[in-house]
């Protein structure tokens, strides 16, 4: 037993200089897996999501089945543990915290269950489990999210525990703080989002609220504003809109409306109402930003980053933490993925809900000069409810520089309900239902003549 604790012990040297690689190998190592831009069958992609499809290959059909199981197992499980609270499990905090959401949660739970189990076997009403509904949910974006969840939550303590954040944090504060008031760190969830896929940023961020690195604000700012969309899917939006040519112009334009966003967005209600407080409701530390006399912002960001891999104390408790973000996402957020996903769908797919909500955006969109501003404006509020639906829709237009504006600002939205906004739900990220909405509906009001004054200049 002792022989075994002593292997998976680091092993701590006496001087700096070891404490230097034990910060930096790490470092390089997580770098290289969420942010190493890669060429995978033709895309763009990071070495995490590049694993992620990997397993699904491997995994093939039997995903989906594996993926409504799980869904539906955590349905019926925190069912009865809300009636019946076995003491093994209920000693277990992680168990017993997995098992016990809130009766709202809950309900969101058994909604994914029923959907997930419906939309697996084609059981129930049609309009649950069709292709562009649960089925789309179950089979187009579940598998996707299991696989980088799993990758991303195992290999997640590389970016974490071992400095690398402390390092950028220094080193970008100058920018961040002023800029976005944001510290610097949370230009790593831009880039992991931006070069990989937005659900690992949204990942990166909930840990580091848990572990007291952001305050309610910054995380509810990150959450919403920094996990971009990808490269890769970008490139899928605009080759729906058949306007595959203009891609550099597109993903400039995508760009500088997310920046202007990203600038306003923090400063105005919701997010600004948000308080500077921890996840346990701490202060934080107002000098924390400052870097003391005798220091530069990479001496001191270096003596941070060395000081937070000397807390490191085995490679057994690494691999723990990362099994455990993975179980809590896979566990935890896809079931309301599932439930989210397949209402916010339904509703898109089944009823003139969100082409109702677009009416008021005509006068908008006309005082911008787009043209076949009326079908436009059926795009606007239906991204809310997944972010491929608009550039589908707008397949149907004939002009180009509409097609443009619609396919830039499906992406620029950001808060969709398939996947980003049930993401940010499903974590403690501190924001509800109805701010997304807010925030949804401002992101687009701030975006959209950005995107047009793009376009015009572009058509």
């Amino acid at each position: 037993m002792q022989d075994n604790i002593k292997t998976a012990e680091i092993e701590q040297p006496s001087d700096s200089g070891s404490y230097f690689w034990l910060f930096l190998i790490p470092s390089l190592m997580g770098v290289f897996l969420f942010m190493a831009p890669l060429r995978y069958h033709g895309d763009l992609t990071i070495p995490v999501a590049i694993l992620a499809a990997s397993l699904r290959n491997f995994l093939d059909d039997h995903i989906i089945t594996m993926i409504a199981m799980i869904i539906a197992g955590m349905a019926g499980f925190s069912l009865l543990y809300r009636f019946y609270q076995p003491t093994i499990i209920r000693q277990q905090e992680f168990l017993h915290q997995l098992l016990s959401p809130s009766l709202l949660w809950l309900l969101v739970r058994i909604i994914g269950g029923v959907a997930a189990i419906s939309s697996l076997y084609h059981w129930g009403p049609e309009i649950i489990w069709e292709e562009n509904t649960g089925g789309l949910v179950l089979e187009g974006l579940l598998p996707t999210l299991f696989s980088v969840f799993i990758f991303a939550g195992l290999l997640l303590p590389l970016l974490l525990n071992f400095g690398l954040l402390e390092l950028f944090g220094t080193l970008l504060s100058k920018i961040m703080r002023p800029i976005f008031n944001l510290p610097g760190r949370s230009a790593i969830d831009c880039m992991a989002s931006w070069l990989g896929d937005g659900s690992v940023g949204i990942l990166l961020t909930s840990k580091q609220y848990e572990e007291k690195f952001y305050t309610q604000r910054e995380a509810a700012v990150v959450g919403t504003t920094f996990s971009a969309v990808s490269i890769t899917f970008s490139l899928v939006v605009i080759a729906q809109v058949k306007l595959e040519h203009l891609f550099l112009p597109f993903y400039g334009t995508i760009c500088l409306a997310g920046i202007v966003a990203a600038v306003i967005l923090p400063r105005i209600p919701p997010l600004s109402l948000k308080k500077d407080l921890y996840v346990d409701g701490s202060q934080p530390d107002q000098a924390a930003d400052e870097i003391p006399s005798g220091y530069h912002a990479f001496s001191w960001g270096m003596q941070l980053a060395i000081q937070r891999a000397k807390q490191v104390k085995s490679w057994r408790t690494i691999l723990a933490e990362g099994v455990r973000n993975a179980a809590d996402m896979v566990f935890g957020v896809l079931p309301v993925v599932m439930g989210l996903g397949t209402i916010a769908l339904v509703v898109a797919e089944h009823t003139s809900v969100f082409a109702i909500l677009g009416q008021p955006f005509i006068p908008f969109l006309q005082s911008l000069g787009v043209p076949e501003a009326v079908q436009a404006s059926e795009t606007i509020v239906v991204g809310f409810a997944d972010m491929f639906i608009p550039a589908i829709l707008a397949s149907g237009i004939d002009n180009e520089m509409t097609r443009f504006i619609i396919a830039a600002m499906s992406v620029t939205q950001l808060i969709y309900m398939s996947e980003v906004g049930a993401l940010l739900l499903g974590s403690r990220i501190p924001v509800n239902i109805i701010e997304l909405f807010i925030i949804f509906i401002l992101r687009t009001l701030i975006t959209l003549p950005v995107i047009t004054g793009m376009a015009h200049l572009i058509f």
